[in-house]
């Protein structure tokens, strides 16, 4: 019989229903572990399932009736997957999930900084319309997203879904090449033209030793001073000590952050040092989480426990 241990549970909402295995095992769950508890809580598992916490070669070393890793997530950076394939642990993870809610949290950012609602909605807070006299007030620009060009980094599931969307309201959208590759692929663009050209970038890569501070002062000083960028893909894509020194010179015009290099976020961490600047949106890892897109999920992940239990490798790595 298999024993499962879910590691942070908490991951998922109250309200979603996360059905069973459909075979005979032990389940335990738990809302949160620490580093220190990973190894005890997993003693025992055949199964283990987490969204975040990590499971590095020294925890897996330990863990010796491990079987199989189902991560409750489409990131894969918390487990050590050459680990895993050189002592036969098997990992799956969740792919294709929040096609709609990633797009459609992104495309509500890009509307939001491109029409200042959050600035208006400070200033309005703070009694600017009262001083100003006049049915209407603008303290900040108002820019239309249609006839707009999108920059995407990151050419999956996500990168395509928002290009759906973004060309669907009517922007131009140019896929960027990998920084430093000497030719582009079809349908792609060289990746500075992309940085110059786009009003609005979008952040879909994975975090690797590559990507890592992809978007840093040498690229802020690309864009065009008008440009946005939004990034609901991983915390360290971007640089966030110079995206707030970007924002702060008004090298660029706004930002909508939705993940950070630590999470949950420090107070320390200058992205919430700064939050109440009027062009910059921060939300709390939340752009994956619809209702409907999370019920998704977690059918898929008990669905990938089944199939291992089973034999067969759905979303397997």
């Amino acid at each position: 019989m298999e024993t499962i241990v879910f590691l942070d549970h908490g991951t998922i909402p109250a309200h979603i229903s996360l059905p069973r295995p459909n075979f005979c095992h032990q389940w335990h769950q738990y809302e949160t572990t620490t580093p220190t508890q990973v190894i005890e809580r997993l003693q025992h598992a055949t199964i283990a399932i987490t969204n975040k916490v990590i499971l590095d070669s020294q925890v897996l070393a330990q863990l010796p009736q491990l079987k199989f890793i189902a991560i409750a997530a489409t990131g894969t950076n918390n487990v050590d997957l050459d680990y895993c394939r050189s002592h036969n642990i098997k990992v799956a993870n969740i792919q294709g999930y929040a096609t709609r809610s990633v797009p459609e949290h992104v495309i509500a950012m890009i509307f939001a900084l491109k029409r200042n609602l959050a600035g208006y909605q400070q200033d309005i807070a703070n009694g600017e319309w009262q001083r100003q006299h006049q049915f209407c007030f603008f303290t900040h620009s108002i820019t239309d997203v249609a006839g707009s060009t999108l920059g995407i980094f990151g050419n999956g599931s996500l990168g395509q879904a928002v290009a759906t969307l973004a060309r669907a309201i009517g922007m131009e959208v140019l896929f960027a090449e990998h920084a430093g590759a000497s030719q582009c692929r079809d349908g792609y663009h060289p990746f500075e033209q992309v940085l110059r050209e786009a009003d609005i970038i979008s952040l879909h890569c994975p975090l690797t030793p590559a990507t890592t501070n992809m978007i840093a002062k040498p690229q802020f000083a690309l864009m065009k001073s008008s440009a946005i960028i939004i990034n609901t893909g991983r915390g360290g894509l971007i640089n966030e000590v110079e995206l707030i020194n970007a924002l702060l010179t008004n090298q660029i015009a706004g930002a909508g952050i939705d993940v950070f290099t630590q999470e949950p976020a420090p107070i320390s961490n200058p992205l919430i040092a700064h939050s109440h600047l009027p062009n910059l949106i921060l939300t709390p890892h939340v752009a994956w989480g619809s209702d409907s897109a999370i019920q998704t999920l977690v059918n898929q992940l008990i669905d990938n426990i089944n199939s291992f239990h089973l034999g067969t490798d759905k979303n397997q790595l």
